[in-house]
């Protein structure tokens, strides 16, 4: 079978008209060679094609004045973004999107950091900000030649749809993991790990392992004793989609799932897991 050619609004001057949001694709066939035809038969039978994921998470208006926005053909969209600290001035970096709501951030703050796959809050401690906790709006993109938090800009719609819809599910059907604690063998400080991702949840699940952890062994943020302890009004926070302050439910607190178990780990938990899995 051979693909028909890229549609353009040349060739069919009616299309803009049938199809309200096909100018984009029709500009993107350029660089993506899939016919109108295929993308619709593709969508048909429930198959992303190279439009039908990162092309269209956003439409032009959302995004037309933002700086280094980038669609791609994956599952997510790249933004160039920044945190401003008083001392050290800006820390840039690139934001990727993601229809699921996950946010990631390769940081670019000097030649040979070599800090990848950061959280936005992450990011913001990262960059030296002073006044840290507040990633929505100390996390920017350039809008028209202005710096502009995030939570002002339409980036964030998957992430707090994602939230309110409590698709950060796990696999078992179970809402995400809510945030624990460990306490540093050293400073005696309590300093937090998410559990969003099974890479969060296997760092928190090694370094609960290692009876002589410290803070310079969390594994995303470069902490120190030094560090402040994170306020223990703050502390009670832990991520439950189900109320803020949760101290434990059915719909935070896991036992076991995916996610958190881990079949290349020879601890006695992660190993009963793994054999009643299988049972």
């Amino acid at each position: 079978m051979t693909r028909s050619n890229p549609l353009t609004p040349y060739a069919y001057p009616n299309l803009r008209s049938l199809h309200p949001k096909t100018e984009l694709e029709v500009r993107s066939c350029k660089t993506h060679p899939i016919s109108f035809l295929e993308r619709e038969r593709d969508m048909a039978n429930g198959v992303e094609g190279p439009m039908n994921n990162g092309w269209t998470m956003f439409s032009d208006e959302e995004v037309k004045e933002i700086s280094g926005f980038k669609r791609g053909g994956d599952v997510h969209v790249e933004v160039t973004c920044g945190c401003t600290s008083h001392r050290y001035g800006d820390a840039v970096g690139t934001l990727r999107v993601f229809m699921s709501g996950d946010l990631k951030i390769s940081c670019e703050c000097t030649p040979g950091c070599h800090e990848d796959k950061l959280s936005p809050a992450a990011f913001e401690k990262h960059s030296g900000r002073e006044t840290s906790r507040k990633w929505k709006n100390n996390v920017w993109v350039i809008v028209d030649g202005e710096k502009v938090p995030l939570s002002k800009t339409a980036l964030l719609k998957y992430y707090n749809k994602s939230l309110s819809s409590g698709s950060l599910r796990s696999q078992a059907g179970r809402v995400c993991h809510r945030d624990e604690f460990l306490r540093c063998t050293e400073c005696n400080k309590h300093r937090r790990f998410r559990l969003r991702t099974k890479e969060e949840c296997r760092s928190y699940h090694d370094s609960s392992l290692n009876a002589n952890w410290n803070c310079s062994d969390m594994p995303y943020d470069k902490t120190t004793c030094d560090d402040d302890e994170e306020r223990a009004s703050r502390r009670v926070y832990r991520g439950c989609a189900r109320s803020p302050t949760c101290r434990g439910c059915t719909s935070c607190v896991c036992f076991g799932c995916a996610i958190c178990r881990f079949s290349d780990c020879s601890c006695q938990t992660c190993m009963d897991f793994t054999i009643n899995s299988k049972a």
